[in-house]
């Protein structure tokens, strides 16, 4: 995909070096201020303690998959993504982003399929930050980052948390949870919930598999591209009917498991019936006419296909009795 983002090439320095020479320059401030005295080398000292606190706030730490997007007064001057203990411009934002992958369990939703069911169907899917410019200055992550939460008087109030990385990645879950629900309505109302429901050889929901999870990926990778997200993998995890049509649907994909079954039976008992005839036959057991034949057809077929077990009964007659 497009990106807008860029390494940061602006000053940058070893942390350890510069926290020695503001060391330095705190001894010199303090030896200015308490040791030698006089209005001058107060000045002095007073305005050296000034510098030091501003650079203080130019030392930054950036562990693996991690970056900082670097803003100076409003302007995006690149993304910082060396690992290390760093010092740079204090003036410099410096937004943290973490870079590395997180897992998102989507709750199951109700949706219609393609010959409007509804059913229920949910997803699992594993996400990452991939610009972190779109992340930071396309969506609107400061103000989704907003959360709130209930005060010791039992008000809510407004907890601002779009400072912080924990609070930008937040935002950006909330970004994937809300295009992923769209996401699946989406791929869900395109296929049937089964082979019962759609035209045969049709693709569904149940045995689309890798396609359908490949669809679902591509679909979440073109809604989430603006905000400079990615998804590496995503997978639906829960399908079933929706509860005012699960019984109604269990009756009928058992009436079809036992249609199923009853075929199976019914051709495995002619096969069988078939071999018996043709081995009394070739090995000049017994003769039979055509309506010992057929009789001899209908009880094996009786035996064969019960549901329980042929009771055994003596002919002691003749048989044709």
């Amino acid at each position: 995909m497009e990106t807008k983002e860029f390494i940061f090439k602006g000053f940058k320095t070893n942390g350890f070096l510069m926290l020695f020479l503001h060391l330095i320059v705190f001894t010199a401030a303090i030896v200015a201020c308490f040791v030698w005295g006089g209005v001058p080398l107060y000045v002095t000292g007073g305005v050296l303690i000034i510098v030091w606190l501003i650079f203080c706030g130019g030392y930054m730490e950036l562990e693996p998959n991690e970056a900082r997007a670097m803003v100076f007064f409003g302007q995006y001057r690149g993304t910082f993504k060396e690992t290390g203990f760093y010092w740079v411009n204090p003036f410099y934002d410096k937004k943290k982003l973490s870079l590395r992958a997180r897992n998102l369990d989507v709750e199951p939703i109700k949706v219609n399929d393609k010959v409007g069911n509804p059913i229920l169907i949910g997803l699992v899917l594993v996400w990452k930050l991939r610009d972190t410019y779109k992340a930071m200055f396309e969506i609107d992550s400061q103000t989704m980052a907003s959360a709130s939460a209930p005060a010791s008087n039992g008000k809510e109030v407004t907890l601002n948390a779009g400072n912080t990385v924990a609070g930008r990645m937040n935002a950006f879950e909330n970004f994937v949870r809300v295009q992923s629900d769209a996401a699946l309505r989406q791929v869900a109302g395109q296929y049937a919930y089964d082979d019962n429901e759609g035209e045969a050889g049709e693709l569904t929901l149940r045995s689309g598999g890798e396609e359908i999870n490949e669809q679902l990926e591509r679909e979440l990778n073109e809604r989430l591209v603006m905000a400079g997200l990615e998804v590496v993998e995503a997978r639906i995890n829960y399908l079933a009917y929706a509860p005012e049509i699960a019984a109604v649907m269990l009756r009928r994909q058992q009436a079809s498991a036992i249609i199923g079954a009853r075929e199976k039976i019914v051709e495995g008992a002619v096969s069988m019936v078939h071999m018996a005839l043709e081995k009394l036959e070739k090995d000049n057991v017994v003769e039979l006419d055509e309506d010992k034949k057929a009789a001899m057809v209908s009880n094996l077929l009786v035996v064969l296909c019960a549901d329980e077990s042929a009771q055994p009964v003596l002919n002691t007659g003749t048989l044709n009795h």
